[in-house]
């Protein structure tokens, strides 16, 4: 197919980035809009071929601009920095900003489970901007994506006789996740299939497994033992968001279909736990103070 014009919002975080990078890789054009045009993410996604342009979601006008005849737009939105009530004004006016450019397509990337009655803060925020896709008929796709694996970074430690990786869930608990690159492989092909996801919305997870295969997994990868550890998870820990958030997933869990998005999405090449979990830097990143 011919290269489709993107812009991607949210381009130096990680899912922007991850979507960036997919897309320049398939011959893409990318439109990188960020509120740093000189920060090291941003120079680093010039050096690969993006396009920076200035915008800011709390400016509609800024993102028109920015949008102005792209074929295409990604949008992602932050809680954690803006709180759930604004992550939903600012991807609404992000929204608008894409309408008045007339941008044909807007790939909105929510939460797995985020349409369901959750409680979860973060989750219910994202909802409501799926809510305003769909009421305002913008043409739109929504992919949720399952826990991310990058979150196994956080807590991890060594001790005396290997490491210890902690689990806000019980360690027998399955668990569907993602790493971000899939994500970005998967909004890749939305894109470049535009007719047959407009207006769906889409679950997605690579893999599921519990906390000891997780720890497994990590054993072999280290060359060391891993043991998965349940921790507390709860709102003097983790926030009350976040302990929402697991307590959710731990009594109902996510429902991405994850045979049926190996064989229907066979190009996006998923990844299993293992497999990603050798491509990382343990050791450099281990120790993170919270899942994100």
């Amino acid at each position: 197919m011919s290269g489709l014009d993107v812009l991607v919002v949210g381009a130096t975080g990680q899912q922007g980035g991850a979507t960036a990078r997919e897309l320049l890789a398939h011959g893409h054009t990318v439109r990188a809009m960020t509120r740093t045009p000189k920060s090291p993410a941003a120079r680093a996604l010039a050096l690969a071929g993006a396009k920076i342009v200035r915008g800011d979601l709390t400016d509609c006008g800024s993102v028109a601009a920015a949008a102005a005849g792209a074929d295409a737009a990604f949008l992602v939105s932050d809680t954690f920095d803006a709180g759930v009530e604004e992550e939903t004004r600012v991807a609404i006016k992000g929204v608008e900003g894409f309408r008045a450019a007339g941008v044909g397509h807007v790939v909105y990337t929510s939460a797995a489970s985020a349409d369901r009655d959750t409680g979860v803060p973060h989750y219910e925020s994202k909802r409501r901007v799926e809510h305003y896709l769909r009421e305002q008929a913008v043409p739109h796709t929504v992919i949720g994506p399952a826990f991310f694996m990058e979150n196994r970074f956080f807590g991890l430690r060594r001790i005396d006789d290997g490491w210890i990786l902690p689990s806000p869930m019980p360690v027998d608990r399955q668990l569907q996740q993602i790493p971000v690159d899939d994500i970005g492989a998967f909004a890749r092909h939305v894109f470049e299939h535009r007719e047959q996801m407009l207006g769906q919305r889409i679950d997605i997870a690579s893999d599921e497994l519990d906390g000891r295969h997780t720890a497994d997994a990590l054993s072999q990868t280290l060359s060391a033992s891993v043991r998965a550890v349940a921790v507390p998870a709860d709102a003097a820990r983790f926030g009350p968001d976040l302990a929402k958030m697991f307590d959710y997933i731990t009594r109902v869990g996510f429902v991405a279909d994850v045979a049926g998005l190996r064989r229907d999405f066979a190009d996006v090449h998923w990844q299993r736990f293992g497999d990603w979990a050798t491509k990382q830097d343990w050791v450099a990143q281990a120790g993170r103070a919270e899942p994100q």
